[in-house]
């Protein structure tokens, strides 16, 4: 469950991220009633089994039935887990569309939940969700070749990350570009290891490695997005 919406006074819009049919936008009829059809199943970030009823484009489809499986209950530990839980669902919201399914995206959530509900590190967590997020739906950042002009890249101690190219950038091509960013060569290696496709953890990152991770990161999804996430002024500045 990504959102709910009163609607009426007894029924709710609901968006969904699912295994088989990708996000879906549907109207759940009769959900607000003390004794509805849903069980108090239709919580923010639970994971349920649901029927679906599809319609045309022009109409939202209908969500009949849902059965809860798991409830989001990182509230319960910290505020830290609920804003990152909260960023979570934001970010399936903006990045993905209707009826566009990709099981890996939807796989990588609910691992992402369980490290943040569980006794999984945040930041970590929320590191390697942005970055293979991106990646599953086509928006890795470029960090192999010049992403201006394709050339090899010549690596020093740093090297310009270019959010309109959207990566780095060689020593040619930086002068023209408007928004820079300055990394450290070895993040930008972590940054490749966390995006691969088998990155099944994230490695260790110290203080310093987190935060150009984390700005290389944010800023990446808000030139993409045109404007910055809500959640995204709550995530962790800092490992622990």
């Amino acid at each position: 469950m990504l959102r709910t919406v009163e609607f009426s006074e007894t029924s709710l819009i609901v968006t969904l991220l699912t295994r088989d049919f990708g996000r879906v936008s549907a109207m759940a009829k009769g959900a607000r009633r003390p004794k509805g059809p849903f069980e108090g199943s239709l919580d923010l970030l639970a994971v349920c089994r649901v029927v679906v009823i599809r319609k045309n484009a022009d109409v939202l489809d209908l969500l009949t039935e849902a059965k809860l499986h798991r409830r989001f209950r990182g509230g319960e530990k910290s505020l830290e887990r609920t804003y990152a839980g909260y960023y979570v669902a934001e970010m399936l919201r903006l990045l993905t569309d209707d009826h566009d399914p990709n099981e890996e995206l939807y796989e990588l959530t609910l691992d992402t939940l369980g490290q943040i509900d569980g006794t999984g590190n945040v930041p970590i967590a929320l590191l390697r969700f942005d970055a293979q997020s991106l990646r599953l739906l086509g928006h890795k950042p470029g960090i192999d070749d010049c992403t201006a002009c394709g050339a090899e890249m010549t690596w020093g101690r740093r090297v310009a990350y270019s959010l309109r190219a959207g990566g780095v950038v060689c020593e040619s091509c930086k002068i023209r570009q408007h928004q820079l960013i300055s990394v450290r060569a070895e993040v930008i290696e972590l940054l490749r290891t966390i995006q691969a496709k088998d990155a099944a953890i994230c490695p260790l990152v110290d203080g310093g490695q987190y935060r150009e991770l984390r700005v290389i990161l944010n800023r990446t999804m808000q030139e993409l997005l045109g404007k910055a996430p809500r959640m995204q002024s709550f995530l962790p500045t800092a490992l622990h």
